[in-house]
């Protein structure tokens, strides 16, 4: 890349140089040199915004400063030159393929945003401009889809769009993974997680793989499971130049397996510079989420004030954005409106109920369609986060507490 970028600018070649510039910062990102990376990047735009780039070598700039930004986890340099394809394929008419691919981006980030309604129109609007001939984006359009679908509790429709997604090319994962928990399989979804995490290295996938495979994990009742993949994911978000989004992916993360050990103090603290970073970031179901947590920490440590509030929030956000599996966990763990304590999580408390009726961990396993192994664990988080140490313990506690 720097090689033709040298021979772009020594004939005069603005296509050459923008193109070369714009490999030098691919590269870049792509061994997480994020600042340096996402300077060429911005630098190899200049000439495509002063018209000096030809259109066919304009768009495919456009795209790949678009896709590395979202790779980067820059999702505010993502927005401005998402704005600015479109601004440009508006003009550009007949460049069907770029006009679709915008849209995808646009998805991306009407959904981080919040727009899901408007994100979902775009990305439907994206596989119609890509799907004759099929183009190599077809299958990021129809992940896209099966994200919106999944998180509105479309379960079915998020299936047939992961599906599509991977006939044209693209993993479906980690939503697909995401799906099957939602569809209360965390086995199947911990499998799946842990192929993707064995099957890629890459810095660009692997920290949204880690934060599915955190949340996964805990449901499963693999706590070290997660807290390795909570650790993993914060060692990214350590480095010198990490960007903000990555950094709150990371404190949600670590937050949330410290709340599922019983570390309700230290979880606390971090989940709320986490809830922080998705504020600035303007991301309102990822600070929804995290206020969940942070409603069950001030549960935990007494403070049923701070705990409504936080849980109050999350609840509008949810409702406003039309979070509806969401909003089923929210009432599962709250019993409707009152936090549960200790921080248990929808599983657990499904085992626990199980357990105070005298069940074996078969027997368990048998109603709930999960392995009898799986049952042990969650067996095993409840007495340290209940801190019994037997089955009559945690059955007492139940019915203390009114969770049987």
């Amino acid at each position: 890349a720097v090689r033709a970028t040298e021979i772009g600018r020594r004939f005069s070649d603005a296509d050459l140089t923008a193109m070369g510039i714009l490999g030098q910062g691919q590269a870049l990102v792509g061994r997480g040199e994020h600042e340096r990376g996402l300077a060429l990047l911005d630098e190899a735009m200049v000439g495509v915004t002063a018209g000096e780039v030809r259109p066919v070598a304009a768009g495919i700039i456009y795209c790949a400063v678009i896709e590395t930004s979202m790779r980067a986890y820059d999702l505010r340099r993502a927005g401005e030159w998402t704005a600015a394809l479109t601004r440009w394929c508006e003009a550009q008419p007949d460049l069907v393929p770029y006009r679709g691919q915008c849209l995808v981006h646009q998805a991306q980030v009407l959904q981080a945003r919040g727009s899901w309604a408007d994100a979902a129109a775009a990305a439907g609007r994206a596989r119609s401009h890509l799907a004759e001939p099929p183009h190599p984006a077809l299958g990021l359009a129809a992940y896209q889809e099966g994200e919106l679908h999944r998180l509105r509790g479309e379960f079915a429709s998020a299936e047939q769009a992961y599906r599509a997604a991977s006939q044209h090319g693209r993993e479906p994962l980690p939503g697909l993974a995401l799906l099957r928990l939602a569809q209360g399989r965390p086995d199947v979804a911990a499998t799946s997680i842990r192929r993707a995490l064995d099957g890629t290295s890459d810095p660009g996938e692997r920290p949204e793989l880690l934060a599915a495979a955190v949340e996964i994990m805990r449901v499963a009742g693999d706590l070290e499971g997660a807290r390795s993949a909570a650790d993993e994911l914060a060692a990214h978000a350590a480095a010198r130049d990490a960007p903000a989004l990555l950094r709150a992916l990371a404190a949600h993360a670590v937050g949330a397996v410290a709340l599922a050990a019983g570390e309700a103090r230290s979880a606390l603290a971090v989940l709320r510079d986490a809830a922080a970073g998705w504020q600035l970031l303007d991301m309102p179901y990822e600070a929804a989420r995290t206020r969940v947590l942070v409603g069950l920490a001030c549960a935990a440590l007494g403070d049923a004030d701070g705990a409504d509030l936080e849980l109050a929030s999350a609840r509008r956000a949810f409702d406003e954005l039309g979070a509806v599996p969401d909003l089923a966990r929210l009432d599962a763990i709250t019993g409707g409106g009152r936090p549960r304590p200790a921080g248990l999580t929808e599983r657990e408390l499904e085992v626990l109920r199980l357990l105070a009726t005298g069940r074996s961990n078969r027997a368990i396993a048998e109603d709930l369609v999960i392995s009898e192994h799986t049952v042990a664990r969650h067996v095993q988080n409840l007495f340290a986060k209940l801190g019994v140490s037997s089955r009559a313990g945690a059955t007492a506690y139940a019915y203390e507490h009114q969770l049987a």
